[in-house]
């Protein structure tokens, strides 16, 4: 999952949604030494993370990708999946997608001391460039894939993936669809 989906997903609290986001920021974090609530965000952004990556769907969705781009599959599922549930926000939840983000927006501003300086950079980028309604194009999700790609250290195929994604639009959509209720329910259920 990136970033949305890890937000949508966390404990509701601040502080949670915060941990959640810090997985992906917690090389050489130490999780006693962090406040209660942000541990348990950082446990179950990894929670969120293994159930994905074993799920069936997610893992035939990779299959979809081309030899040369397949290693770089979940990277773009993971981007993707934001616009996916983006574009079906309504069936997971009541609160407007503009309201979350706005909310989320705020919180990490707020909560900034919290983070690494890593993280503390990529989220001023967030909130800055508004990453999240930017994911509502599928247009813009190939924008930010292109972004990862040239931060790759090695010579790579990942640029231009967004056209397979556009090839297969339909069967991740509807395999997105299968996975996430099921993703959602672990969510809930996830310490």
């Amino acid at each position: 999952m990136n970033h949305l989906a890890h937000l949508f997903l966390a404990p509701d609290s601040p502080q949670a949604r915060v941990g959640s986001l810090l997985g992906d920021f917690a090389r050489g974090i130490v999780p006693g030494d962090l406040p209660d609530r942000v541990r348990e965000g950082l446990y179950h952004h990894r929670a969120v993370d293994a159930f994905t990556d074993r799920h069936p769907e997610v893992i035939a969705s990779k299959r979809l990708f081309s030899p040369q781009r397949r290693r770089f599959a979940g990277i773009a599922l993971d981007i993707l999946y934001d616009h996916y549930l983006l574009r079906h926000w309504q069936r997971f939840s009541h609160v407007n997608p503009d309201t979350f983000i706005d909310q989320v927006y705020r919180e990490l501003d707020h909560h900034s001391p919290l983070m690494p300086e890593p993280m503390q950079r990529v989220t001023r980028q967030i909130v800055r460039h508004d990453w999240f309604h930017s994911y509502m194009e599928l247009e813009n999700i190939g924008y930010a894939l292109d972004r990862v790609a040239g931060r790759i250290r090695f010579q790579n195929a990942f640029t231009g993936i967004i056209e397979e994604i556009q090839e297969h639009d339909n069967e991740l959509e509807r395999r997105f669809l299968h996975f996430f209720p099921e993703l959602r329910h672990f969510a809930k259920e996830a310490p």
